[in-house]
């Protein structure tokens, strides 16, 4: 059974007056399909999953030549703050931990306990004998 990890900005807080973004939510999800299903399910209904999710506050300053404002952003500029502002140890991460190798070690994370429940499912069975 195919395990999937999805990767999202779910909500984001910006200043006004310059497009600058303050505050973004985003959300880990590892999925299966329930038996028998085509696709992954990003709900978890009929099928296993594991959320890792948060927030993270950033400072900007708009007058870099790396600022993006917000019309301009997309999802995977934005991804890639939320993976670098959460490397290392305040995530459980090694110190020197870069932020594709804090990317990898929550997919991997979110993806073992889904497979911990897949494993756990396969030993057990519902139903009534008659």
């Amino acid at each position: 059974m195919a395990i999937t990890t999805t990767w999202s900005v779910d909500n984001m807080t910006r200043v006004d007056a310059d497009g600058g973004v303050i505050k973004v939510y985003w959300t880990c999800t590892a999925s299966a399909p329930a038996t028998g299903g085509e696709k992954p399910l990003s709900n978890g209904s009929g099928g296993e999953m594991a959320q890792e999710g948060g927030k993270n506050t950033f400072t900007y300053d708009a007058s870099s030549s790396d600022f993006i404002a917000y019309a301009d952003l997309k999802e995977s500029d934005v991804l890639g703050w939320i993976w670098e502002a959460n490397k290392g140890l305040s995530t459980g991460g090694p110190e020197d931990e870069t932020a594709a190798e804090y990317k990898a070690r929550i997919e991997a994370e979110r993806t073992a306990k889904v497979q911990a429940q897949i494993d756990s499912n396969a030993t057990q069975a519902t139903g009534v004998p008659w």
